[in-house]
């Protein structure tokens, strides 16, 4: 007995240091693994404990971001607090994500604020890549966006575009916002467009706009905001910075407006049901009159979807189309030759007895060579919609793990002079030279409107509405600076788009010697 309890301690005794060489044996080798794949990971700044590269950010990030790509290369990665960030800085590496690797870097990111916008990633942009988005995509583009319905709707962006000029006639020699008048241009063309068939007329209509658009602005201004919630998750139900409660106010608010349309639509069509109406048929249905039916004719679509593709539409089609013909009109007026050469194109294409109609625009190519520059200069998402991965993959060379986030850096390649001549210079002629469509998302060095399954759908409707603005504006008036002010002020501030960190105002006057025309 004695025997067996000695030889048990001696057992005992030999499988305490076993254990202990196993556990030592199997740390070293995970140590060994996590240090593999650290390795493989792409460059970048060393980073603070627990705030990561948090403290070291600066104000202008876009340009903070291109000064990194020249210290790191092609792709880097950065930390923010727990969050893991990638950078594609070469058309190289942009065709790996968007087009050798698209199923895998085919959805967005998703912070905070874009679970709210989207109703919880309910719409067309936050959706992930399965079925459901690629319905909502379908209906997007084939109920609001295709040829056949972009063509009829042609005549409310003939109609908006002709107030607009009348209303800038009636402003003449004073200041005038170009954003604020581009904004509420494209507003009125959608909501036309989205719910024609909606009562909301005359100073009711007008106000009800103003609001909207003060809202969408808010709206676009918060979710611009660096957020700690998507920093360090753990702390996201403290909402530290009140963003949360920032967008759940406009939110509500924006929520109300759309709830109200609705109802007042399926109200309204109850009762030409009731009443017998057959004439509903035969008249055109609006973009809301199609998704209320789709809605009955299946489950696939709920109000909740509704909802989002309208917010989508509101928030997509205006400050996007706004910016970017706030930076346009600001460029041109700076460049004196560049403003020439536009009015000169619109004087033998349209004429000085005649105003700006659809069917000019495929023959002003120096506007539109002059639109893709600015796109170039002054890309309205300098990162276009933030990707992450669905799993691990290999981009450069290097592991991108799953679930970080990827930013596509559209800001620093269109500026890169490995890939355009004197790049910081406006000028339109570089794209006259090549006649190649620019904007169909097969350029890496040129890509404002993204690439791959997640390319913008909207670039239709953005085309036209930037090219007939900007025609109007610029055939209708002549434009200068306000008194007092020489420079023009080109200072950028980056939110969710890339704006002018003083809103662009100018003084139109008369350039049509019929004054009949401005009305």
């Amino acid at each position: 007995m004695v025997q067996l309890n000695d030889t048990n301690e001696l057992i005992s005794m030999a499988v305490a240091p076993i254990s202990i060489v196993i556990l030592l044996t199997i740390l070293w080798l995970y140590k060994l693994t996590l240090s593999s794949s650290k390795s493989s990971l792409p460059p970048g700044p060393r980073s603070l404990p627990i705030v990561g590269y948090l403290p070291f950010l600066r104000r202008d990030f876009h340009k903070q971001i291109v000064d990194m790509a020249y210290t790191y290369g092609p792709i880097f990665k950065f930390h923010l607090g727990s969050k893991l960030y990638v950078v594609i800085n070469t058309p190289e590496l942009v065709k790996e994500v968007v087009r050798d690797q698209d199923e895998v870097f085919s959805n967005h990111d998703v912070t905070v604020s874009a679970s709210m916008i989207s109703y919880g990633c309910q719409d067309l942009a936050y959706t992930g890549n399965n079925s459901k988005w690629r319905n909502l995509r379908k209906i997007f583009v084939h109920e609001l966006l295709s040829n056949k319905n972009l063509e009829a709707s042609g005549s409310f962006r003939s109609d908006e575009i002709r107030k607009t000029i009348k209303h800038v006639y009636c402003n003449i020699g004073k200041e005038v916002n170009i954003s604020d008048i581009a904004f509420l241009t494209e507003m009125n063309v959608l909501t036309s467009m989205v719910w024609e068939n909606t009562s909301i007329k005359g100073a009711k209509g007008i106000q009800f706009l103003q609001d909207l658009q003060t809202l969408t602005s808010n709206l676009v201004d918060i979710v611009g905001q660096p957020n700690l919630s998507d920093f360090f998750p753990s702390l996201a139900w403290f909402d530290l910075q009140g963003i949360e409660r920032k967008m759940n106010k406009t939110i509500g608010k924006i929520d109300q407006i759309l709830t109200n349309i609705i109802e007042d639509r399926v109200k309204s069509n109850s009762k030409k049901s009731e009443d017998g109406d057959g004439n509903e048929g035969k008249k055109k249905k609006d973009f809301l009159q199609i998704l209320l039916d789709l809605k009955d004719q299946n489950n696939t679509l709920n109000i909740t979807n509704i909802k989002a593709l309208l917010m989508d539409t509101m928030l997509g089609g205006t400050e996007t189309t706004a910016t970017l013909i706030e930076w346009a009109m600001a460029e041109i007026m700076k460049n004196y030759k560049v403003m020439k050469l536009v009015q000169e194109e619109l004087t033998k294409v349209v004429g000085t007895n005649n105003i700006v109609e659809e069917s000019h625009i495929p023959q002003l190519e120096y506007l539109h060579a002059t639109i893709n520059e600015t796109y170039r200069l002054h890309p309205v998402l300098p990162f276009l919609l933030p990707r992450t991965p669905s799993k691990d993959s290999k981009v450069g060379g290097y592991t991108v793990p799953k679930g970080c986030c990827v930013f596509l850096n559209a800001y620093s390649i269109h500026r890169d002079p490995r890939y355009w001549d004197n790049p910081l210079e406006f000028n339109p002629e570089r794209f006259l030279k090549d006649k190649c469509n620019y904007n169909n998302g097969n350029n890496f060095k040129f890509f404002p409107f993204g690439s791959g399954r997640r390319i913008c759908v909207g670039i239709p409707l953005v085309e036209k509405m930037t090219m007939l603005i900007l025609a109007s504006l610029l055939h209708s008036f002549d434009w200068s600076l306000p008194q007092g002010i020489e420079e023009h002020d080109l200072s950028e501030k980056m939110a969710i788009t890339l704006k002018k960190i003083k809103p662009l105002l100018a003084i139109p006057s008369q350039r049509l010697l019929d004054a009949s025309l401005y009305n």
